[in-house]
């Protein structure tokens, strides 16, 4: 018995070696992080686009309001923390805007959804609820705002991976039109096969690009990591703020225009309403009121699964093979907060066995090299950046500056095989400019002591302790953990092949939907960093799903050496058969944990 144990503890390190080896030849050119660390890349600021920021002129599309009343506007899906159910949401009745405003009824516009499967009858019906919210503003004079009727409903019982039609609104009144979308895959057969991930959209032309470039490429499921209407850019009566170029938590702005968020969910229905949506909050979605009341938007007009946590501003849910952990930055995260325990508790539950991808999302990055927020989030960095390290966390999504960036692996500034990749990308359209100056420069690495977490206070702005940048603030380079840095508006979107492969394309709006900018693959190492679940070695979804013929041929057009990579199907079917057969002869899941120590 010990012999064969010893033999098997041989055997899995080698087979994911061999894995990791046919995937680069496979791969063609996309580099992998095996590879790396790669020699950071800054690439040049294309002026062309710089300055370009226009808003949308929403009060002049005549698609913006609904012609019906109580018509079903701003819809939009996200996932529960079951598979098989799904949220939809939706508000019907416009807005009140003034001081003597008369609230629309909840109780008088009923919520349901009417759903079946893609093309066939929708005989299945649920029920939900319905609310308004209110902003007031501390400060006398300014309008205050109650919203339309915002309704939810849980669609339940949904079978995995499979196409549906639905529509929403009130049978008596009024119904939206049909409307569409996939569910997640389970999670021991396969993965979301695309994931979009951007931040700070606001509501401009880029935006638009963003969106429609988005959409063209299908994703299965969205992450906003933050920054999405920016409607405390501007005041009561529309105007842009006197603080519309104001930076940091610290400068809370003490009115906001809500009836931009109603804009803004319309804009994003045609994505929001077809993919399932997930949002995590950012510095723009705070909008102080009376009362000391914040995030009132955010938390009214998003569902989110947050039975666990008990808390909109934090959460986490399942995606196929992917477990996410959704963090809020603007609520306290120290060791001893609320949010702090449930994240030791909800890491302590996951089953790589069963969600082998485990991915941590929030708003303001800790490996960020741009001057435009640089180390703001440091407090944030120290008190949680050990857990998510401890759990294996394998990728890092941000927002928040306005721009893009791809870090090594990395943990505590220092280059680590076993860290996560960072990666930013807060530049999805905005209100402001992108980002352009480095904290790295000449002259641009900010005073320390202004270094603050102006929101949930705390100062953590210390100078390096050691490496490149011993004594310092700022690197006086582009630091080594940085990989690659661009200035430009856009997105990624995250395909995951299998257990250990996970495909990374940043795309940018000057270039077609298909060209990729930045592409890499992200491969984990369960063998030589083993997390306190890993549980087994299970390459789930290989054999059966995750490689089949005519699914994963990929033409990624790369925009710096206009050349094209294939992925050819019929090798990954040759690949899917070998791997089949391997594991007819070793069940990795019976090796037990020690394979890995």
């Amino acid at each position: 018995m010990g012999l064969a144990m010893e033999s098997s503890n041989r055997i899995v390190p080698s087979f994911l070696i061999l894995l990791s080896f046919i995937f680069v030849v496979v791969n063609g050119q996309f580099p992998t992080t095996l590879e790396g660390p790669f020699k950071p890349v800054t690439v040049p600021v294309d002026y062309a686009i710089v300055g370009k920021v226009t808003r949308l002129p929403v009060n002049k599309n005549p698609i913006i309001r609904p012609t019906i009343e109580f018509q079903p506007e701003q819809i939009s899906l996200s996932l529960s923390s079951n598979f098989s159910s799904v949220w939809v949401s939706w508000i019907a009745g416009e807005f009140q805007i003034g001081d003597n405003v008369e609230l629309l009824d909840p109780q008088s516009v009923a919520s349901v959804v009417r759903y079946g499967v893609y093309r066939s009858d929708r005989n299945n019906q649920a029920v939900g609820t319905s609310f308004v919210y209110s902003q007031q503003y501390p400060i006398g004079g300014l309008e205050n705002y109650t919203s339309g009727i915002i309704h939810r409903v849980l669609i339940t019982g949904l079978e995995p991976d499979t196409m549906y039609e639905y529509q929403c609104g009130d049978p008596n009144k009024t119904m939206s039109d049909v409307h569409y979308f996939r569910t997640m895959p389970s999670p021991l057969e396969d993965y979301p096969s695309r994931i979009a991930v951007v931040g700070g959209l606001g509501l401009t032309y880029n935006t638009s690009t963003t969106i429609s470039h988005m959409v063209a490429n299908h994703p299965d499921l969205a992450l906003l990591v933050g920054d999405l209407s920016f409607a405390d850019l501007y005041r009561t009566d529309g105007a842009l703020s006197d603080c519309q170029n104001c930076s940091g938590p610290q400068t809370l702005r003490q009115e906001t225009f809500q009836p931009r968020w109603d804009h803004w969910g319309r804009f994003m229905q045609i994505l929001t309403a077809t993919v399932p949506t997930m949002v995590i909050e950012g510095e723009h979605e705070i909008e102080k009121q009376a009362d000391n009341q914040t995030f009132a938007a955010y938390s009214s007009r998003f569902a989110s699964t947050h039975d666990e946590s008990g808390s909109t501003l934090y959460y986490s849910f399942d995606a196929g093979g992917i477990h996410f952990v959704m963090l809020g930055a603007y609520v306290p995260y120290d060791k001893s907060s609320d949010q702090y325990k449930w994240l030791e508790r909800d890491l302590s539950n996951v089953n790589r066995s069963v969600t082998p991808w485990l991915i941590a999302a929030w708003s303001p990055p800790w490996y960020s090299t741009y001057k435009e927020h640089y180390r703001e989030a440091e407090c944030m960095r120290v008190e949680m950046e050990e857990l998510l390290y401890k759990h294996g966390v394998d990728t890092v999504f941000n927002g928040q500056v306005n721009a893009y960036e791809r870090s090594n692996r990395v943990y505590n500034y220092t280059l680590d095989p076993c860290g996560p990749v960072h990666i930013t990308v807060g530049s999805g359209g905005n209100e402001k400019n992108l980002a352009l100056e480095h904290a790295d420069e000449p002259g641009n690495c900010p005073v320390s002591s202004n270094i603050t977490d102006g929101f949930m206070g705390g100062f953590c702005g210390f100078n390096f302790t050691s490496g490149p940048a011993a004594g310092n603030f700022c690197w006086n380079e582009q630091p080594g953990y940085s990989a690659y840095r661009e200035s430009s508006f856009g997105y990624g979107i995250l395909e995951v092949k299998n257990q250990t492969h996970a495909l990374w394309i940043w795309y940018r709006n000057q270039d077609h939907y298909s060209s990729g900018a930045d592409v890499i693959y992200i491969v984990r190492q369960p063998d030589r960093c083993p997390s306190p679940t890993e549980g087994c070695v299970s390459i789930a979804g290989v054999g059966s799903t995750g490689f089949m013929p005519g699914k994963e041929t990929r033409e990624v057009q790369l925009h710096n050496t206009q050349e094209k990579a294939y992925v050819p199907s019929y090798i990954l079917h040759i690949f899917s058969l070998i791997y089949t057969m391997y594991m007819t002869r070793i069940n990795f899941c019976h090796l037990g944990s020690q394979s890995f120590v």
